[in-house]
């Protein structure tokens, strides 16, 4: 299998910062397949320039990040993770918490195993325009990580295998996130043949992409293969929205959503479904979608002339960017109390690794997107790679791999990559 990472003119090494001077004034180029890819729509994202110089200015000026950066180099991404599941681990046997596995089966949760497979998901590249402070992934304009052609072509013939089958989950929902996915070579290629077998598709959209140069027909594209947009818009305010996002996207939001709008999506009747998603600010859970759903819908209509269909309330998982920040804040043992004291046995039998199979950019396989940044494979040793898959049905029945980090999918009324499970 070729793993090697497709690299958009961005500097080597998922943690590099030796080109950043050099990079201020770069753009976004698309690559042939973006170029071939789709055709124009009945509206476009206003032209604007590339977020990206912005991004890296900020991650320049971040001393806290370059010092991050720097031990990624030195010491390597997996000796970092395994400090920081130390750290939830200890913080769990301070408040005198039992593993999570343990916590499940004393609450009489069912078995944690498989179903059929109904969600594939493929997280294609690490590449943003963004840096986003809460990011479990690490995304920003500094990392490489691309999927090849291979292992995209290997998920296609999932999807086939699956769309073949006679079985009552055979269209699957395909859900492509990154990074921004819209960046990566494969991302039209996905799309396309995804919806060519009939599957549903979600691109998971920062809304800011919408406005990369080079991407003037994305718009158009979603549309014409009434790809389902769920996009990150944490707040409705400019303040919080920069504050956790970088500065200047909450305006360059609004404007990707006003070109979704005006191409018809989270327009009543026009069949192409826009969802919002909201992640809290601070150290606390995300409230019930039923309640905050109208009051965004509200403001983003009063405010902007916005509309959507959906919002969905996700809580922020203790791991990565979200986890370092509550260690630089001394508040991870508070956090993981809060996730602790909030645990939902309803929410933990919604829980999306039941049903979902991700997979990374060099065709890895996870129980999911979160088990994935922490390189917590599949329990079963002979099922690593999508090559190892003959179909998605030889997952049903696996056990799943769960860790500290699971207490913030069942906490409250649970967080999946589709909102609250409970």
């Amino acid at each position: 299998m070729n793993t090697t990472a497709f690299s958009p003119q961005v500097p080597a090494g998922p943690g590099s910062h030796r080109l950043l001077r050099s990079r201020r004034r770069a753009r976004h180029r698309p690559s042939a397949t973006q170029q071939a890819g789709g055709g124009a729509g009945p509206a476009s994202p206003p032209a604007a320039t590339s977020l990206i110089p912005e991004t890296l200015e900020e991650l320049e000026s971040d001393s806290e990040l370059q010092l991050l950066h720097a031990r990624i180099q030195q010491e390597g991404q997996a000796a970092l993770t395994r400090e920081e599941q130390r750290r939830r681990q200890r913080s769990l046997e301070a408040l005198g918490v039992q593993p999570f596995g343990a916590v499940l089966q004393g609450a009489g949760v069912s078995p944690l195993v498989r179903r059929p497979t109904t969600v594939l998901q493929l997280n294609i590249g690490l590449y943003c325009n963004q840096a986003c402070r809460h990011c479990h992934v690490e995304s920003s304009p500094m990392r490489t990580e691309m999927m090849s052609h291979e292992v995209a072509e290997r998920c296609v013939q999932l999807m086939e295998e699956a769309a073949a089958s006679n079985d009552s989950g055979s269209r699957l929902t395909v859900d492509l996130t990154g990074g921004a996915p819209e960046l990566t070579p494969q991302f039209r290629y996905l799309v396309t043949e995804a919806r060519r077998l009939g599957h549903e598709v979600i691109d998971r959209c920062n809304l800011t992409v919408l406005l990369e140069p080079g991407q003037e027909d994305l718009v158009g594209f979603l549309a014409e293969h009434s790809v389902r947009v769920v996009a990150s818009m944490p707040c409705y305010s400019a303040a919080n929205v920069d504050k956790q996002r970088g500065g200047g996207v909450f305006t360059r939001s609004i404007a990707g959503l006003q070109a979704l709008n005006a191409a018809g999506y989270g327009v009543p009747g026009s069949g192409l479904l826009l969802d919002l998603v909201y992640n809290p600010g601070g150290v606390f859970l995300a409230p019930p979608q039923a309640q905050l759903e109208p009051v965004y819908k509200q403001e983003l209509l009063e405010q902007f002339g916005i509309v959507f269909n959906s919002l969905l309330c996700l809580n922020n998982m203790p791991i990565k960017r979200w986890a370092d920040h509550l260690v630089k804040e001394g508040k991870l043992e508070e956090y993981m109390q809060l996730l602790v004291d909030s645990f939902n046995p309803a929410a933990a039998e919604g829980i999306m690794c039941r049903d979902t199979i991700s997979v990374g950019w060099d065709g890895r396989l996870y129980d999911c997107d979160f088990n994935q940044q922490l390189e917590l494979g599949l329990p079963k040793a002979s099922l690593r790679t999508v090559f190892d898959l003959k179909s998605l049905q030889e997952l049903t029945g696996q056990r799943i791999a769960v860790d500290s980090h699971c207490f913030g999918c069942t906490a409250g009324a649970g967080s999946s990559c589709q909102g609250a499970t409970e």
